[in-house]
Protein backbone atom coordinates (compact mmCIF):
# COMPACT_ATOMS: atom_id res chain seq x y z
CA UNK A 1 0.00 0.00 0.00
CA UNK A 2 2.84 2.38 0.86
CA UNK A 3 4.52 1.66 -2.48
CA UNK A 4 1.27 2.39 -4.32
CA UNK A 5 0.89 5.77 -2.60
CA UNK A 6 4.53 6.55 -3.30
CA UNK A 7 4.09 5.76 -7.01
CA UNK A 8 0.95 7.91 -7.14
CA UNK A 9 2.70 10.88 -5.52
CA UNK A 10 5.66 10.43 -7.87
CA UNK A 11 3.30 10.46 -10.88
CA UNK A 12 1.62 13.61 -9.58
CA UNK A 13 4.99 15.30 -9.18
CA UNK A 14 6.01 14.40 -12.73
CA UNK A 15 2.68 15.58 -14.15
CA UNK A 16 2.97 18.94 -12.37
CA UNK A 17 6.63 19.35 -13.37
CA UNK A 18 5.71 21.68 -16.29
CA UNK A 19 3.96 23.96 -13.78
CA UNK A 20 7.10 24.09 -11.64
CA UNK A 21 9.29 25.09 -14.58
CA UNK A 22 6.60 27.23 -16.20
CA UNK A 23 8.55 30.53 -15.95
CA UNK A 24 11.22 29.01 -18.22
CA UNK A 25 9.04 27.39 -20.90
CA UNK A 26 5.85 29.41 -21.23
CA UNK A 27 6.85 33.06 -21.09
CA UNK A 28 5.95 33.45 -24.76
CA UNK A 29 2.90 32.53 -26.76
CA UNK A 30 2.64 29.01 -28.10
CA UNK A 31 3.02 30.33 -31.68
CA UNK A 32 6.70 30.77 -30.91
CA UNK A 33 8.58 27.78 -32.39
CA UNK A 34 11.20 27.60 -29.64
CA UNK A 35 8.55 27.59 -26.92
CA UNK A 36 6.58 24.85 -28.68
CA UNK A 37 9.73 22.74 -28.87
CA UNK A 38 10.37 23.13 -25.13
CA UNK A 39 6.75 22.23 -24.35
CA UNK A 40 7.03 19.14 -26.54
CA UNK A 41 10.23 18.00 -24.80
CA UNK A 42 8.92 18.60 -21.27
CA UNK A 43 5.59 16.85 -21.81
CA UNK A 44 7.30 14.00 -23.68
CA UNK A 45 9.44 13.45 -20.62
CA UNK A 46 6.30 13.52 -18.46
CA UNK A 47 4.60 10.92 -20.69
CA UNK A 48 7.58 8.59 -20.70
CA UNK A 49 8.04 8.70 -16.92
CA UNK A 50 4.34 8.21 -16.10
CA UNK A 51 4.14 5.28 -18.51
CA UNK A 52 7.29 3.76 -17.03
CA UNK A 53 6.02 3.92 -13.44
CA UNK A 54 2.28 3.10 -13.46
CA UNK A 55 0.20 3.05 -10.29
CA UNK A 56 -1.54 -0.09 -9.02
CA UNK A 57 -4.54 0.56 -6.80
CA UNK A 58 -6.83 -2.24 -5.61
CA UNK A 59 -5.81 -4.40 -8.57
CA UNK A 60 -6.38 -1.59 -11.10
CA UNK A 61 -3.30 -0.46 -13.05
CA UNK A 62 -3.30 3.06 -14.45
CA UNK A 63 -1.04 6.02 -15.17
CA UNK A 64 -1.47 9.74 -15.78
CA UNK A 65 -0.43 9.80 -19.44
CA UNK A 66 -3.87 11.09 -20.51
CA UNK A 67 -3.49 14.14 -18.27
CA UNK A 68 -0.06 15.01 -19.67
CA UNK A 69 -1.23 14.32 -23.23
CA UNK A 70 -4.33 16.51 -22.98
CA UNK A 71 -2.62 19.47 -21.25
CA UNK A 72 0.48 19.32 -23.47
CA UNK A 73 -1.72 19.28 -26.58
CA UNK A 74 -3.92 22.17 -25.47
CA UNK A 75 -0.98 24.44 -24.63
CA UNK A 76 1.41 23.24 -27.31
CA UNK A 77 -0.87 23.27 -30.31
CA UNK A 78 -1.64 20.80 -33.09
CA UNK A 79 1.96 19.95 -34.04
CA UNK A 80 3.00 19.41 -30.44
CA UNK A 81 -0.10 17.26 -29.94
CA UNK A 82 0.82 15.13 -32.96
CA UNK A 83 4.34 14.72 -31.60
CA UNK A 84 3.07 13.71 -28.14
CA UNK A 85 0.73 11.13 -29.70
CA UNK A 86 3.70 9.68 -31.56
CA UNK A 87 5.70 9.54 -28.32
CA UNK A 88 2.92 7.58 -26.59
CA UNK A 89 2.60 5.09 -29.43
CA UNK A 90 6.35 4.59 -29.91
CA UNK A 91 7.13 4.28 -26.19
CA UNK A 92 4.24 1.86 -25.70
CA UNK A 93 5.82 -0.27 -28.42
CA UNK A 94 9.22 -0.04 -26.69
CA UNK A 95 7.64 -1.20 -23.43
CA UNK A 96 6.38 -4.28 -25.29
CA UNK A 97 2.68 -3.67 -24.64
CA UNK A 98 0.36 -6.01 -26.59
CA UNK A 99 -2.14 -5.21 -29.35
CA UNK A 100 -0.24 -2.23 -30.71
CA UNK A 101 -2.33 -1.84 -33.86
CA UNK A 102 -5.58 -1.93 -31.93
CA UNK A 103 -4.23 0.73 -29.56
CA UNK A 104 -3.27 3.03 -32.46
CA UNK A 105 -6.71 2.67 -34.04
CA UNK A 106 -8.39 3.36 -30.70
CA UNK A 107 -6.14 6.36 -30.15
CA UNK A 108 -6.78 8.17 -33.45
CA UNK A 109 -10.35 9.44 -32.77
CA UNK A 110 -9.15 11.25 -29.64
CA UNK A 111 -6.70 13.26 -31.76
CA UNK A 112 -9.61 14.72 -33.74
CA UNK A 113 -11.27 15.75 -30.47
CA UNK A 114 -8.08 17.46 -29.31
CA UNK A 115 -7.72 19.36 -32.60
CA UNK A 116 -11.23 20.80 -32.16
CA UNK A 117 -10.45 21.98 -28.64
CA UNK A 118 -6.94 23.28 -29.50
CA UNK A 119 -8.34 25.62 -32.18
CA UNK A 120 -10.60 27.35 -29.67
CA UNK A 121 -8.63 26.89 -26.45
CA UNK A 122 -6.67 30.16 -26.33
CA UNK A 123 -9.83 32.27 -26.72
CA UNK A 124 -11.61 30.66 -23.78
CA UNK A 125 -11.98 32.03 -20.25
CA UNK A 126 -10.28 30.37 -17.29
CA UNK A 127 -13.34 28.33 -16.31
CA UNK A 128 -13.91 27.29 -19.92
CA UNK A 129 -10.29 26.20 -20.23
CA UNK A 130 -10.57 24.11 -17.07
CA UNK A 131 -13.74 22.46 -18.39
CA UNK A 132 -12.11 21.91 -21.79
CA UNK A 133 -9.13 20.16 -20.21
CA UNK A 134 -11.46 17.88 -18.28
CA UNK A 135 -13.46 17.07 -21.41
CA UNK A 136 -10.32 16.39 -23.42
CA UNK A 137 -8.97 14.08 -20.73
CA UNK A 138 -12.32 12.28 -20.45
CA UNK A 139 -12.45 11.87 -24.23
CA UNK A 140 -8.96 10.43 -24.41
CA UNK A 141 -9.60 8.12 -21.50
CA UNK A 142 -13.07 6.78 -22.35
CA UNK A 143 -12.95 6.75 -26.17
CA UNK A 144 -9.56 5.07 -26.43
CA UNK A 145 -10.35 2.57 -23.68
CA UNK A 146 -13.76 1.68 -25.12
CA UNK A 147 -12.55 1.28 -28.73
CA UNK A 148 -9.46 -0.61 -27.63
CA UNK A 149 -11.48 -3.05 -25.49
CA UNK A 150 -13.88 -3.60 -28.38
CA UNK A 151 -11.09 -4.30 -30.89
CA UNK A 152 -9.39 -6.87 -28.67
CA UNK A 153 -12.72 -8.49 -27.86
CA UNK A 154 -12.59 -7.64 -24.20
CA UNK A 155 -15.39 -5.05 -23.96
CA UNK A 156 -17.08 -6.91 -21.12
CA UNK A 157 -14.24 -6.06 -18.75
CA UNK A 158 -15.37 -2.43 -18.77
CA UNK A 159 -18.60 -3.48 -17.12
CA UNK A 160 -17.12 -6.09 -14.84
CA UNK A 161 -14.39 -3.91 -13.40
CA UNK A 162 -14.31 -2.39 -9.92
CA UNK A 163 -16.61 0.58 -10.53
CA UNK A 164 -15.77 2.68 -7.45
CA UNK A 165 -12.03 2.47 -8.10
CA UNK A 166 -12.31 2.85 -11.89
CA UNK A 167 -14.52 5.92 -11.87
CA UNK A 168 -12.77 7.28 -8.81
CA UNK A 169 -9.51 7.25 -10.77
CA UNK A 170 -11.18 9.07 -13.67
CA UNK A 171 -12.67 11.70 -11.36
CA UNK A 172 -9.31 12.24 -9.65
CA UNK A 173 -7.53 12.64 -12.98
CA UNK A 174 -10.23 15.05 -14.20
CA UNK A 175 -9.64 17.10 -11.05
CA UNK A 176 -5.89 17.03 -11.66
CA UNK A 177 -6.44 18.32 -15.23
CA UNK A 178 -8.56 21.21 -13.96
CA UNK A 179 -6.06 22.11 -11.22
CA UNK A 180 -3.22 21.92 -13.74
CA UNK A 181 -4.91 24.39 -16.08
CA UNK A 182 -5.79 26.71 -13.19
CA UNK A 183 -2.16 26.71 -12.01
CA UNK A 184 -0.78 27.35 -15.51
CA UNK A 185 -3.23 30.17 -16.20
CA UNK A 186 -2.42 31.75 -12.84
CA UNK A 187 1.28 31.67 -13.66
CA UNK A 188 0.57 33.05 -17.11
CA UNK A 189 -1.53 35.89 -15.72
CA UNK A 190 1.14 36.72 -13.15
CA UNK A 191 3.82 36.71 -15.87
CA UNK A 192 1.76 39.15 -17.95
CA UNK A 193 1.31 41.38 -14.91
CA UNK A 194 5.06 41.33 -14.30
CA UNK A 195 5.69 42.34 -17.91
CA UNK A 196 3.24 45.22 -17.57
CA UNK A 197 4.92 46.30 -14.33
CA UNK A 198 8.34 46.17 -16.02
CA UNK A 199 7.03 48.30 -18.88
CA UNK A 200 5.53 50.81 -16.48
CA UNK A 201 8.80 50.87 -14.51
CA UNK A 202 10.71 51.60 -17.71
CA UNK A 203 8.33 54.46 -18.47
CA UNK A 204 8.77 55.69 -14.91
CA UNK A 205 12.55 55.64 -15.33
CA UNK A 206 12.22 57.71 -18.50
CA UNK A 207 9.97 60.11 -16.62
CA UNK A 208 12.45 60.29 -13.73
CA UNK A 209 15.32 61.03 -16.08
CA UNK A 210 13.34 63.76 -17.83
CA UNK A 211 12.34 65.32 -14.52
CA UNK A 212 15.89 65.05 -13.21
CA UNK A 213 17.33 66.70 -16.32
CA UNK A 214 14.86 69.57 -16.02
CA UNK A 215 15.68 69.95 -12.33
CA UNK A 216 19.44 69.86 -12.76
CA UNK A 217 19.51 72.20 -15.76
CA UNK A 218 17.29 74.71 -13.96
CA UNK A 219 20.03 75.42 -11.39
CA UNK A 220 22.66 76.81 -13.82
CA UNK A 221 19.97 78.59 -15.83
CA UNK A 222 18.75 80.29 -12.66
CA UNK A 223 22.29 81.45 -11.94
CA UNK A 224 22.73 82.70 -15.51
CA UNK A 225 19.47 84.61 -15.31
CA UNK A 226 20.59 86.30 -12.09
CA UNK A 227 23.96 87.35 -13.48
CA UNK A 228 22.40 88.63 -16.70
CA UNK A 229 20.17 90.85 -14.58
CA UNK A 230 23.25 92.10 -12.72
CA UNK A 231 25.02 92.76 -16.01
CA UNK A 232 22.14 95.00 -17.03
CA UNK A 233 23.06 97.63 -14.44
CA UNK A 234 24.42 100.85 -15.98
CA UNK A 235 26.92 101.52 -13.19
CA UNK A 236 28.48 98.03 -13.31
CA UNK A 237 32.26 98.00 -13.55
CA UNK A 238 33.81 96.48 -16.65
CA UNK A 239 35.80 93.99 -14.58
CA UNK A 240 32.64 92.81 -12.80
CA UNK A 241 30.77 92.56 -16.10
CA UNK A 242 33.53 90.39 -17.54
CA UNK A 243 33.56 88.23 -14.40
CA UNK A 244 29.78 87.77 -14.52
CA UNK A 245 30.01 86.92 -18.20
CA UNK A 246 32.65 84.29 -17.42
CA UNK A 247 30.45 82.69 -14.76
CA UNK A 248 27.45 82.70 -17.13
CA UNK A 249 29.44 80.85 -19.78
CA UNK A 250 30.75 78.34 -17.23
CA UNK A 251 27.25 77.70 -15.92
CA UNK A 252 25.93 77.18 -19.45
CA UNK A 253 28.78 74.73 -20.01
CA UNK A 254 27.78 72.94 -16.81
CA UNK A 255 24.21 72.70 -18.07
CA UNK A 256 25.54 71.17 -21.27
CA UNK A 257 27.56 68.65 -19.23
CA UNK A 258 24.47 67.69 -17.25
CA UNK A 259 22.44 67.11 -20.40
CA UNK A 260 25.29 65.07 -21.90
CA UNK A 261 25.45 62.92 -18.77
CA UNK A 262 21.77 62.03 -19.00
CA UNK A 263 21.90 61.48 -22.76
CA UNK A 264 24.64 58.92 -22.15
CA UNK A 265 22.83 57.45 -19.13
CA UNK A 266 22.55 54.02 -20.75
CA UNK A 267 26.23 54.09 -21.72
CA UNK A 268 28.09 56.20 -19.17
CA UNK A 269 31.33 57.82 -20.27
CA UNK A 270 34.42 57.70 -18.04
CA UNK A 271 34.56 60.53 -15.56
CA UNK A 272 37.29 63.14 -15.89
CA UNK A 273 39.28 62.52 -12.72
CA UNK A 274 41.57 65.33 -11.68
CA UNK A 275 43.05 66.96 -8.59
CA UNK A 276 40.52 69.41 -7.17
CA UNK A 277 41.44 72.35 -4.98
CA UNK A 278 38.48 72.63 -2.65
CA UNK A 279 39.20 76.23 -1.65
CA UNK A 280 38.77 77.29 -5.27
CA UNK A 281 35.62 75.19 -5.64
CA UNK A 282 34.04 76.70 -2.52
CA UNK A 283 34.86 80.15 -3.89
CA UNK A 284 33.35 79.23 -7.25
CA UNK A 285 30.16 77.71 -5.80
CA UNK A 286 29.67 80.68 -3.48
CA UNK A 287 29.98 83.07 -6.43
CA UNK A 288 27.52 81.06 -8.50
CA UNK A 289 24.97 81.15 -5.69
CA UNK A 290 25.47 84.85 -4.91
CA UNK A 291 22.71 86.24 -7.14
CA UNK A 292 20.19 83.65 -5.96
CA UNK A 293 21.20 84.23 -2.32
CA UNK A 294 20.79 87.99 -2.69
CA UNK A 295 17.33 87.47 -4.12
CA UNK A 296 16.43 85.37 -1.04
CA UNK A 297 18.07 87.84 1.36
CA UNK A 298 20.69 85.26 2.32
CA UNK A 299 24.28 86.14 3.18
CA UNK A 300 27.04 83.72 2.09
CA UNK A 301 30.05 83.22 4.38
CA UNK A 302 33.20 81.29 3.35
CA UNK A 303 35.67 79.90 5.87
CA UNK A 304 38.58 77.78 4.64
CA UNK A 305 41.34 77.04 7.14
CA UNK A 306 44.16 76.22 4.71
CA UNK A 307 45.04 76.80 1.09
CA UNK A 308 45.63 73.22 -0.07
CA UNK A 309 42.57 71.05 0.46
CA UNK A 310 43.02 68.58 -2.37
CA UNK A 311 40.75 65.70 -3.44
CA UNK A 312 40.47 63.52 -6.55
CA UNK A 313 37.28 63.53 -8.59
CA UNK A 314 35.25 65.03 -11.40
CA UNK A 315 35.29 68.80 -10.87
CA UNK A 316 32.09 69.52 -12.80
CA UNK A 317 30.09 66.88 -10.95
CA UNK A 318 31.41 68.00 -7.57
CA UNK A 319 30.35 71.54 -8.40
CA UNK A 320 26.95 70.21 -9.38
CA UNK A 321 26.59 68.46 -6.00
CA UNK A 322 27.71 71.48 -3.96
CA UNK A 323 25.48 73.88 -5.89
CA UNK A 324 22.48 71.59 -5.40
CA UNK A 325 23.09 71.42 -1.66
CA UNK A 326 23.75 75.17 -1.43
CA UNK A 327 20.62 76.01 -3.40
CA UNK A 328 18.52 73.75 -1.16
CA UNK A 329 20.02 75.47 1.89
CA UNK A 330 19.09 78.90 0.52
CA UNK A 331 15.54 77.74 -0.16
CA UNK A 332 15.35 76.49 3.43
CA UNK A 333 15.68 80.12 4.60
CA UNK A 334 12.53 81.82 3.26
CA UNK A 335 12.97 84.69 5.72
CA UNK A 336 16.65 85.12 4.91
CA UNK A 337 19.67 83.97 6.89
CA UNK A 338 23.30 82.92 6.61
CA UNK A 339 24.73 80.22 4.34
CA UNK A 340 28.15 79.11 5.51
CA UNK A 341 30.75 77.15 3.53
CA UNK A 342 33.70 75.84 5.53
CA UNK A 343 36.57 73.54 4.64
CA UNK A 344 39.22 71.83 6.72
CA UNK A 345 41.28 68.65 6.92
CA UNK A 346 40.90 65.86 9.49
CA UNK A 347 43.04 62.69 9.55
CA UNK A 348 43.83 62.84 5.84
CA UNK A 349 40.25 63.60 4.85
CA UNK A 350 38.82 66.86 3.53
CA UNK A 351 35.62 67.91 5.30
CA UNK A 352 33.35 70.44 3.58
CA UNK A 353 30.53 71.89 5.64
CA UNK A 354 27.48 73.58 4.12
CA UNK A 355 25.34 75.09 6.87
CA UNK A 356 22.25 77.26 6.95
CA UNK A 357 20.12 79.00 9.56
CA UNK A 358 16.86 77.87 8.04
CA UNK A 359 13.80 75.93 9.12
CA UNK A 360 15.67 72.68 9.82
CA UNK A 361 14.47 69.09 9.48
CA UNK A 362 13.18 66.29 11.67
CA UNK A 363 15.01 62.97 12.02
CA UNK A 364 12.47 61.30 9.75
CA UNK A 365 13.09 63.89 7.04
CA UNK A 366 16.86 63.47 7.37
CA UNK A 367 16.56 59.68 7.00
CA UNK A 368 14.61 60.08 3.75
CA UNK A 369 17.00 62.55 2.15
CA UNK A 370 18.56 61.30 -1.07
CA UNK A 371 15.65 59.01 -1.99
CA UNK A 372 13.79 59.58 -5.28
CA UNK A 373 10.81 61.93 -5.18
CA UNK A 374 11.25 62.89 -1.56
CA UNK A 375 11.66 66.60 -0.93
CA UNK A 376 11.07 68.91 2.00
CA UNK A 377 9.87 71.56 -0.48
CA UNK A 378 6.26 71.75 -1.65
CA UNK A 379 7.19 71.66 -5.34
CA UNK A 380 10.48 69.76 -5.07
CA UNK A 381 11.22 66.39 -6.65
CA UNK A 382 14.10 65.31 -4.42
CA UNK A 383 16.11 64.41 -7.52
CA UNK A 384 18.68 67.17 -6.99
CA UNK A 385 19.56 65.87 -3.53
CA UNK A 386 19.59 62.29 -4.81
CA UNK A 387 22.04 63.23 -7.58
CA UNK A 388 24.25 65.12 -5.09
CA UNK A 389 24.40 62.15 -2.72
CA UNK A 390 25.21 59.86 -5.65
CA UNK A 391 28.06 62.11 -6.85
CA UNK A 392 29.67 62.23 -3.39
CA UNK A 393 29.31 58.46 -3.04
CA UNK A 394 31.04 57.87 -6.39
CA UNK A 395 33.95 59.97 -5.10
CA UNK A 396 34.26 57.48 -2.22
CA UNK A 397 32.90 60.15 0.10
CA UNK A 398 30.03 60.37 2.52
CA UNK A 399 27.47 62.95 3.59
CA UNK A 400 26.32 63.41 7.15
CA UNK A 401 23.33 65.64 7.82
CA UNK A 402 22.80 67.38 11.14
CA UNK A 403 19.66 69.42 11.64
CA UNK A 404 17.40 70.89 14.26
CA UNK A 405 13.94 72.20 13.56
CA UNK A 406 13.89 75.98 13.67
CA UNK A 407 17.67 76.34 13.92
CA UNK A 408 19.04 75.11 10.63
CA UNK A 409 20.80 72.27 8.82
CA UNK A 410 24.45 71.38 8.24
CA UNK A 411 25.74 69.04 5.53
CA UNK A 412 29.11 67.51 6.37
CA UNK A 413 30.80 66.14 3.25
CA UNK A 414 33.85 63.98 3.89
CA UNK A 415 36.15 62.96 1.01
CA UNK A 416 39.55 61.29 1.13
CA UNK A 417 42.27 63.90 0.74
CA UNK A 418 44.93 63.83 -1.97
CA UNK A 419 48.58 64.14 -0.99
CA UNK A 420 50.70 65.70 -3.75
CA UNK A 421 53.92 64.27 -2.29
CA UNK A 422 52.78 60.67 -2.81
Amino acid sequence: MFNNIRDLLFNLFIVFLPVIIYPYIMKRDRENGYTRMIIAVVFSFTLVVTMTFPVVLNGLTFDLRAVALSIGSLYGGIYVSLFLYAVVVVYRFILGSPNQLAYIIAFLPTFLVIIWFVIKFQRLSLIQKMISSILVYTSIRLISLTVYSYLIGNLSTLFNTNYPVFYGVIIVQCTISGIFVYALETFKRNAQMREEIIKSEKMKIVSDIAASVAHEVRNPLTSVRGFIQLMGKDDLKTSNRQYYQKICLEELDRAEHIISDYLTFAKPEPEKIEVIEMKNEIEYVANVLTSYANYQNVQIVKQVEQDELLVLGDKNKLRQALINIGKNSIEAMPEGGILTFTGHSINGHVVISVGDTGIGMTKEQINRLGTPYYSTKDKGTGLGTMVSFSIIKKMQGKIEVKSEVGKGTTYLITIAGFNVSK
